[in-house]
């Protein structure tokens, strides 16, 4: 037993309410269960219950035990005054209000429906990733496409305020925020970090101050990346030597330079090395206007594919990593990894901009984009698909990956639309 189903089962009221009573013996009808409150306080507000005939409306607090109201020093805090009803697992302790009377208490032990509780237990206990996995086609439709829109609204916004996070930092400055948030994401996830600790070493003013040609970008990113060997023979490498030396004295970056290590190599195709990544991120950079009036006016799918559609210099055409040339030619950045760019950098930042300025229409076209998409593959979404679920947009892909990783890998099966409804069906 855990707070959650008990307050599931409080909630939609899943316990014998015929001839109920507290377990001081008093008559009690339930009129109004509650609002239930995620934040800190007592779990329902605005309940109203009748004890031995009174109306009572006021506060619902669950705990397992009765003596975990003293355990959690709500005895202590004025905000429990207001409780009108203990509903409890397990009476175990008597509590006492400040103005020392009895606190009422509802004992769920042996009132519950059984039935309920084992549907939650046999959802809980399942192997697979995803609970519901082998009772997932039980479900109805309806629920499973209001859930799907639940989850991306959720993600959306999640990913908007970590947008508002970075633009905090910058002050408002959004040319500064949507070049870091960008850059970051051409560290496809495992090297976000690097990504994101370079482009702050580097503003994004030095940047277009410095982006005269490519060779001058790249000197700077392979340079504060700490990436461009000491010694070499290779003539490209010489002249980024060259270059970056210029570059740090003039933007006095000689303490910005990041250590070799902190870019991750490992696990990654000779196509995804930061090496690369770094290359076709020079090239977005080196384009005259700027990123986010870029992003602003390239509001469509085919605008966004041809602003990452990025083709690196001849170098970084020939080379994975310095001084080692490639057996074949390395490829340009590729539509999978371009489709990531505008869900992951793009779509956010349109989101957050949209919600800030009150742009509606902005955020239509981001609806608009999503559902233009192909959905991502991945091992999440690969998941969905074994239990039947559609996966046909990046607007679904992006639903489901925030379905599982809030909700299925947590166990959070009663806050979930298609958990709670498989265990009210019990």
């Amino acid at each position: 037993m855990n707070e959650d189903i008990l307050s599931f089962i409080w909630r939609f009221q899943y316990f014998h309410a015929a001839g109920l009573k507290t377990d001081e013996n008093a008559a009690l009808s339930v009129i109004r269960t509650g609002y239930r409150n995620s934040h800190a306080g007592p779990d329902f507000s605005e309940a109203c219950v009748m004890i031995d005939g009174i109306q009572w409306i006021g506060n619902i607090e669950i705990h397992i035990r009765s003596s975990d109201w003293y355990k959690h020093a709500h005895e202590k805090n004025k905000a429990y005054e207001s409780v009108v009803l203990h509903v409890v697992w397990e009476n175990d302790q008597p509590v006492i209000r400040q103005d020392g009377t009895l606190l009422p208490t509802l004992t769920m032990h042996g009132i519950v429906e059984q039935s309920v509780l084992d549907r939650y237990i046999r959802l809980q206990q399942q192997p697979e990733v995803i609970p519901c996995a082998s009772m997932f086609p039980e479900v109805n439709p309806i629920i499973k496409t209001a859930m799907l829109d639940s989850v991306l609204a959720k993600r959306l916004h999640k990913k908007s305020e970590e947008v508002y996070e970075l633009l905090t930092e910058n002050r408002n400055d959004w040319e500064e925020t949507a070049y870091q948030w960008i850059a970051r994401h051409f560290g496809f996830k495992l090297n976000d970090d690097a990504f994101l600790n370079l482009v702050k070493n580097i503003t994004g003013k030095i940047i277009r101050k410095s982006s005269i040609d490519i060779l001058q970008t790249e000197a700077l990113l392979f340079g504060c990346a700490g990436l461009i060997p000491e010694k070499s023979d290779d003539i490209y490498v010489k002249e980024l030597q060259t270059e970056f030396r210029f570059l740090s004295a003039k933007y006095n970056l000689t303490g910005k330079v990041m250590h070799s290590h902190e870019w991750k190599f490992a696990r990654l195709r000779p196509a995804g090395f930061p090496t690369v990544r770094l290359a076709q991120l020079a090239q977005l950079f080196t384009r005259k206007s700027s990123l986010f009036s870029q992003l602003i006016s390239a509001n469509t799918y085919a605008g966004l594919q041809s602003m990452f559609r990025l083709e690196q210099s001849v170098y970084w055409q020939e080379h994975y990593l310095f001084n080692k040339t490639a057996v074949s030619k390395v490829p340009f950045i590729g539509k999978d990894a371009v489709d990531l760019l505008i869900i992951n950098a793009a779509v956010p930042l349109l989101v957050a901009y949209s919600r800030q300025r009150q742009k509606p229409e902005l955020m239509e076209t981001v609806m608009h984009l999503l559902t233009g998409i192909p959905a991502e593959n991945n091992r999440i979404t690969r998941e969905w698909n074994k239990v039947g679920m559609r996966v046909t947009s990046a607007a679904d892909s992006q639903a489901l990956v925030e379905w599982y990783n809030h909700y299925c890998t947590s166990r959070k099966c009663l806050e979930c639309s298609v958990g709670a409804a498989l265990v009210r069906s019990a």
